[in-house]
C-alpha cells in the first residue's frame, strides 16, 4: 500500500469511527433515558427527583432487578467469543488495540441498562466501549497497523466519552493523555477530528448544553490559598480510591457467584437509597447540587463516605460501568466538606466553588490526566476562566501528590492480575517506551 493510500485509509477510519461513535452514543443515551423513565417514573436525565418520590418498594424491586439483569447478562456475555479483554486500557496497552467486538458492544448495552436502573457507576463506560469497538472494526476494514489501531481505539473511546457529555476538546485530550498515555503532536489531530465528529453527530439527538449549571464563581486569594491546602488532601483521597478500585476489581466473582453477587450488592444499595436516594446512578445529580452549593454540610459529609462505598460495592460485584462521574462526585463532596470549615475561618468563597475545585482535583489525580481534567471542567460547566488560578493550583498539586504515591490511574487499577503482570513485563522489555505506547 502506497503512503497516500495508507493515509487515506487511516483518515477514512477516523471519520467512520467518529460518525459511528456519535450514533452509537446517541442510541445508548436514548436507552439510558428509556430505562430511567420506565422504571423510575418522572425521571428526566437524572434519577434523584424521581427516586426521592418513589416508594420504598420500588427502590428494592428495581435494584434487585438490576442485580438479576447484571448476573444474567454476564452469563450470556460469557458465552460469546472472548479473545482478549474488553477493557479499553488493556486492549490499547497489551493487545495492539484489539478487543472482542460482540462482547464489548454487549457489555456496553448491559452497562447502560444497569446504570439506568440505579447502579452507582458511570454512564460513560458504555459509549467509551462502543467507540473503541467501532474503531476496532474500522481498523480491520482499512487494514491499519497496530500503532494506528491503538491510536484509533483510544480516539474512539475518547469520542464516546466526548459525545456522552458534549465535551469534544476534553474528550480528545482524555483519549490521548489518559487512554493513549501520550500527548504527541501527531496524535492530536486524529483525536480532535474523531471527538468533534462524534460530538457533532450526537448533538443531532442529544442536548447541546453544559452538563453542570453552576453560578458564575469568581476566584480569590482565599480560594487560591485553600487550593494549596486542599490539593494534597485530594491527592491522598484519590490514591485511596484508586487502590480501593484495584482491590474490589480483584474481588470480582467467578462461576455461579457472577449471578448472585450483583443481586447481593444492589439489594443493599436499594435499601440504603430509600434514605439516601443520592446513592443511585452515576452521581451526576448530587455532584450538580454540590457544584451549585445546594447540599448541606452534614449531607456532604455522610455522602462523602457512602457514595464511593456504593460505587465500589457495585464494581466489586461485577456490575459494569464507568468511574469518571463517581470520581468527580467524590471530589465535589470532598471539596464541599473541606470548604465548610475554611468558610468559617475565612468567609467569602461560595460553597459551590470548593466543590468545583475538589471535583477537579480528585478527577485529575484519579485519571492521572491534569490537562484533560482542566479542559473537561471548563466544558462541563461552561466556565472556569474566572477561577482558573485556584483550579490549576489544586489540580497540579493533587496530581503530583497522587503520582508520587501511586502510578496507576483508576483505569489501570481495573486491570486483572494477569494483565498487570503482562504490562510489567512489556515495560521491562521496553523501558524507554511511554505507557500505552
Amino acid at each position: 500500500m502506497t503512503e497516500a493510500r495508507r493515509l487515506a485509509a487511516f483518515w477514512l477510519a477516523v471519520v467512520v469511527t467518529g460518525t459511528g461513535t456519535g450514533l452509537a452514543t446517541a442510541a445508548l443515551m436514548g436507552l439510558l433515558y428509556l430505562v430511567q423513565h420506565t422504571l423510575w417514573p418522572g425521571a428526566g436525565m437524572d434519577l434523584l427527583d424521581a427516586a426521592e418520590r418513589a416508594t420504598w418498594q420500588r427502590h428494592l424491586v428495581v435494584l434487585l432487578g438490576g442485580g438479576l439483569v447484571t448476573g444474567l447478562g454476564q452469563l450470556l456475555l460469557g458465552r460469546l467469543p472472548s479473545g482478549n479483554s474488553t477493557d479499553v486500557v488493556a486492549a490499547i496497552s497489551l493487545h495492539g488495540g484489539r478487543l472482542p467486538v460482540p462482547r464489548a458492544v454487549g457489555g456496553a448495552v448491559l452497562s447502560i441498562v444497569v446504570v439506568g436502573m440505579g447502579a452507582a457507576l458511570g454512564r460513560e463506560g458504555a459509549p467509551k466501549q462502543a467507540g473503541a469497538a467501532i474503531a476496532n472494526v474500522a481498523s480491520d476494514r482499512t487494514r491499519l497497523s497496530d500503532d494506528e489501531r491503538r491510536l484509533l481505539v483510544a480516539c474512539g473511546a475518547g469520542a464516546g466519552f466526548a459525545a456522552a457529555y458534549g465535551v469534544p476538546l476534553g474528550g480528545a485530550l482524555f483519549a490521548l493523555e489518559v487512554l493513549r498515555g501520550r500527548l504527541a503532536l501527531g496524535f492530536v489531530l486524529p483525536a480532535l477530528v474523531t471527538s468533534l465528529t462524534a460530538t457533532g453527530v450526537s448533538w443531532a439527538f442529544l442536548p447541546n448544553a453544559p452538563t453542570y449549571a453552576i453560578p458564575a464563581y469568581e476566584g480569590s486569594f482565599s480560594a487560591a490559598t485553600w487550593a494549596l491546602v486542599a490539593g494534597p488532601i485530594a491527592g491522598l483521597v484519590a490514591v485511596l480510591f484508586i487502590r480501593a478500585v484495584a482491590w474490589t476489581t480483584h474481588l470480582r466473582p467467578q462461576g455461579w457467584m457472577r449471578i448472585a453477587a450483583p443481586v447481593l450488592a444492589l439489594g443493599p444499595l436499594g435499601a440504603a437509597s430509600i434514605v439516601f436516594p443520592q446513592l443511585l446512578g452515576n452521581g451526576r445529580d448530587v455532584a450538580g447540587l454540590a457544584l451549585a452549593g445546594e447540599v448541606s454540610p452534614l449531607l456532604l459529609l455522610v455522602l462523602l463516605f457512602l457514595r464511593p462505598a456504593a460505587s465500589l460495592m457495585c464494581l466489586g460485584s461485577g456490575v459494569p460501568g464507568g468511574l469518571f462521574t463517581p470520581s468527580l462526585a467524590l471530589g465535589a463532596l470532598l471539596g464541599g466538606v473541606l470548604g465548610y470549615p475554611w468558610s468559617l475561618l475565612w468567609p467569602g468563597v461560595p460553597p459551590g466553588l470548593f466543590a468545583v475545585l475538589g471535583a477537579a482535583a480528585v478527577l485529575a489525580a484519579t485519571t492521572q490526566g491534569p490537562l484533560s481534567t482542566v479542559v473537561l471542567v471548563i466544558e462541563l460547566t461552561g466556565q472556569a476562566r474566572s477561577f482558573i488560578l485556584p483550579l490549576l493550583i489544586v489540580v497540579a498539586i493533587a496530581t503530583l501528590v497522587a503520582r508520587a504515591i501511586e502510578t496507576r490511574s483508576i483505569y489501570d487499577a481495573r486491570l486483572s492480575d494477569a494483565e498487570v503482570e503482562e504490562r510489567r513485563q512489556q515495560r521491562a522489555l521496553n523501558p524507554d517506551k511511554p505507557d500505552n505506547d
